[in-house]
């Protein structure tokens, strides 16, 4: 089934390239871009010339966001599995449902800090954020759309045409306009105000605790390999361990690559407003970090494709002690970043 719908994407791309291009030149900007270039983050991976975040381009990215229009039945938002004080995620629910209560078969990952990713969703199905919100849309359990329908709906509105003329100059609205604006929306999603941020900016308000300090050496020992640098993600794929259900196995990575040295890997998550995102992994079975940690030190499980990283001298996991395990804890409270999750200028139209 995923297969099937990684293919539906392509189907739609390539339709969507032979639509008009009057998309392609947005209209001179108005006023402060919304993304920004924190100091201490690599460069985007985003190629912002080909689609600069505007005023105009961002309003109309949040309100398609935040519509359920964009499913069959008109219930079902992008917000829906991506809520805002949540980290734009899809809080309590360890599994993501959608449309007529339908469960899927992963966690709804957060959505932070798009425009520095190169792959997209647990297994990296999708390798571009302008085609990353068509698989959810035609996802029979998420939104069960077609693009096509999605997009005469907008046009039969009075404000969708109005919206897209002063996004891109023209009342015309085409699959190119409706991705690229859903990315100008969130790609301005930048997180990047934590305590952790302040601290090593050495800003006002990121004084660490020796407990903090503390945490952060052993991250930097125990956990950075895999949470690298300050997006806290090296963007790779791994097996961390977790237990493998043989009677109906996520294969992660594989059902993408089709190669079995990618069995059971999955996307390293971001690290970053980890304190909002609960429930952890890509099938939400922790419920806290503590349980996560305990994973980690002492619940590991061994398989072929185990990441070396979490089998060391033949060691399963990362040995931790009880106060290593309260440090850490400590330390990953300071990637909270409560202006986040309340800027007014992401929530709801």
């Amino acid at each position: 089934m995923k297969k099937l719908i990684y293919l539906a994407v392509l189907s739609t791309l390539l339709v969507a390239c032979d639509e008009p291009s009057t998309v392609l030149n947005p209209v001179e900007e108005t006023g402060e871009k919304l993304f920004y270039q924190p100091e201490n983050f690599p460069q985007p991976s985003y190629d912002f010339s080909k689609n600069p975040v505007t005023d105009e381009g961002f309003e109309l990215g949040r309100k398609l966001f935040y519509d359920g229009k964009l499913s069959r039945d008109g219930t079902i938002s992008c917000a829906e599995c991506h809520s805002q004080p949540y980290a734009f995620t899809h809080h309590g629910h360890s599994i993501s449902h959608g449309i007529d209560d339908k469960i899927g078969t992963r966690n709804a990952p957060a959505i932070q800090n798009t425009a520095f990713m190169d792959l997209f969703f647990w297994d990296g199905g999708v390798f571009d954020l302008d085609f990353f919100s068509v698989a959810p849309i035609v996802n029979p359990v998420e939104m069960d759309e077609e693009l096509g329908n999605v997009l005469e709906k907008l046009r039969a509105t009075e404000d969708y045409p109005e919206m897209f003329k002063a996004a891109y100059g023209s009342e015309e609205i085409t699959t190119e306009g409706f991705l690229k604006a859903l990315s100008q929306f969130m790609n301005s999603l930048v997180s990047a105000n934590s305590k952790y941020d302040k601290y090593v900016r050495n800003e006002a308000g990121g004084e660490f605790t020796d407990q903090e300090i503390s945490g952060l050496s052993i991250f930097k020992t125990k956990c950075a390999s895999c949470h690298g640098t300050d997006l806290f993600t090296d963007g790779s794929f791994r097996n961390n361990g977790l237990q493998i259900y043989v009677r109906d196995p996520d294969f992660g990575r594989a059902i993408i690559t089709e190669n079995a040295a990618d069995n059971y890997k999955f996307k390293v998550p971001s690290l970053r407003n980890v304190g909002y995102t609960a429930p952890y992994m890509h099938d939400g079975q922790f419920l806290t970090l503590k349980q996560v940690i305990e994973h980690y030190a002492s619940g590991v499980n061994d398989s072929e494709t185990l990441d070396p990283e979490l089998k060391k001298n033949g060691v399963l996991g990362i040995p931790l002690t009880e106060t290593e395990k309260s440090d850490l804890i400590a330390f990953l409270a300071t990637l909270n970043d409560p202006t986040f999750i309340s800027n007014t200028a992401f929530a709801a139209p």
